[in-house]
């Protein structure tokens, strides 16, 4: 039936997969927010409780934290090129010889850091249109759509965050529950 096609791309179905993309990527942040709050200090900074990959020197919990908020940042960016994280984070982590941050961030100021990229999150779901999710964005090593790049985005926050919490499992002997859905609706209600 030719007149169905674009009742299939409406303003409603657009805001119904948005909510479904951002209920699922708020989750993620949530969680990884949760396993955050969750880590004692001495957990925090100690470089011998922390996944080891890439390049990187063993850094501490922070680091894991860090790093998945820095690319959450960098990706929803409008441009690499101009992408700058909030002070007092540093471009480091795009370095290919793998240099660390200067010194271990703490757990206020990753927390703050995430409310942030939780904004940005919000704010590149929300801008999603039917023409805007299709769009082919190229950074790094990501080559894809921009609703791909959300969804990318969403396994790139929990990977890690299961990384931190299989840690805090097995240093506390307890770990954040699953989050289902992003505690805040967080989306715009026009479509």
């Amino acid at each position: 039936m030719p007149g169905a096609l674009p009742t299939l791309y409406s303003r409603e179905v657009d805001a119904f997969w948005k909510t479904i993309l951002w209920q699922q990527l708020g989750a993620a942040i949530d969680m990884l927010e949760n396993a955050m709050r969750a880590c004692p200090d001495e957990v925090w900074s100690d470089p011998a409780e922390t996944p080891r990959w890439a390049e990187r020197e063993v850094v501490g919990f922070w680091y894991v934290a860090y790093h998945t908020l820095f690319f959450l940042d960098f990706y929803f960016s409008d441009a690499a090129e101009d992408f700058a994280p909030p002070p007092p984070f540093t471009l480091a982590e795009l370095d290919p010889a793998c240099v660390l941050p200067e010194r271990a961030y703490s757990k206020p100021e990753l927390l703050n850091y995430l409310d942030y990229c939780r904004a940005k999150s919000v704010a590149f779901v929300d801008a999603l249109t039917e023409e805007k999710a299709r769009e082919a964005r190229r950074i790094l090593s990501f080559e894809g759509s921009a609703a791909e790049l959300v969804v990318q985005q969403l396994r790139h926050v929990q990977h890690h965050t299961a990384q931190l919490n299989l840690l805090l499992r097995q240093k506390t002997g307890s770990a954040p529950s699953w989050v289902r859905k992003a505690q805040s609706a967080g989306m715009s209600t026009h479509g």
